[in-house]
């Protein structure tokens, strides 16, 4: 069975097909329009995704080699996202559905996260997932297939607002967050002394306001413009923060769900995101462990 997918939940217009589980094609494309407003504007973002979708659509079948008579079923993101984003794409997917004579399904995009790493390795529920994506950062227990709990969560801004929102203090242009990426391969995460929000009680919790808080406070000691070295150190230091939160946090996850999972099987956290150190947050968590673990990992756009 071929499906077409469609994603338009916030800034980027996206469309993949899937066969019997195998990935045929993935297009993605990024709005360049809110560069200048210094985040998204969801009415542009709304107008964009109905330029963009066709044009992606069309791209997704050509790299797959199929024509849109080909597609079987089309599904399609119902959120949580942008309102006006969101009803974009869902409208185009029931035209298509409609005027092909096909089905269409609604997708939580935030579950769809939670089980993409079963497309390119083997993900067997009973397992712990984190999605540390864009406006996300939840932690989730998953005892069987189609069942989601959420047991921990941001309390304030996601891990991707953070990388964003400290980027731009230290005037990086939007989206910070690849560039604070792509600064940190360089630097020492040991040069800035900063917070790590550990929340009273027995909570999966986590926050990052205090991390941006100080962040700013230490930022506007720094000399303008800011040298490229101390750049990479910053963003660096940044980034460790952030990390060490979240490994701790899921580590934290693994072992209050130890009773509610079967202990002869490996436990798989799944993290989707576009930072390198966060996709590497499933070897570390399972390295941490007092047993051997097995990890997957998915990857999205931020």
């Amino acid at each position: 069975m071929r499906i077409l997918g469609i994603e338009t939940s916030c800034d980027d217009t996206g469309a993949a097909i899937v066969q019997d589980g195998r990935i045929l094609a993935n297009i993605v494309a990024a709005q360049d329009i809110h560069v200048e407003y210094g985040g998204v504007v969801p009415e542009l973002a709304s107008r964009a995704h109905i330029t963009l979708l066709p044009r992606v659509v069309q791209e997704a079948l050509r790299a797959a080699n199929l024509t849109i008579e080909q597609i079987d079923a089309v599904a399609v993101t119902l959120g949580p996202g942008l309102v006006g984003s969101l009803l974009v794409g869902i409208e185009f997917a029931k035209g298509l559905a409609l005027a092909r004579g096909i089905p269409w399904v609604g997708v939580n995009h935030v579950e769809a996260h939670l089980v993409s790493a079963g497309l390119e390795s083997e993900l067997t529920p009973p397992y712990v997932g984190m999605v540390a994506s864009g406006g996300h950062t939840e932690i989730y227990h998953v005892p069987e297939p189609g069942v989601f709990h959420r047991i921990g969560s941001t309390r304030d801004d996601a891990a991707g607002e953070a990388f964003d929102k400290i980027g731009k203090l230290m005037g990086l242009e939007y989206p910070a967050g690849p560039h604070m990426d792509r600064l940190a391969r360089g630097g020492r995460d040991d040069q800035v002394p900063l917070p790590r929000a550990r929340l009273k009680g027995d909570t999966l919790d986590l926050s990052m306001s205090g991390l941006k808080t100080a962040a700013k406070l230490f930022l506007e000691k720094e000399p303008r413009p800011i040298p490229e070295p101390r750049l990479r150190d910053i963003a660096a230091s940044v980034e460790k923060a952030i990390v060490d939160v979240l490994v701790e946090r899921l580590g934290q996850a693994l072992d209050d769900t130890r009773p509610r999972r079967s202990p002869s099987r490996a436990d798989a956290p799944v993290t989707p995101c576009c930072d390198r150190k966060l996709r590497a947050l499933p070897s570390r968590v399972a390295s941490r462990r007092d047993s051997p673990r097995r990890s997957s990992a998915a990857t999205t756009e931020p």
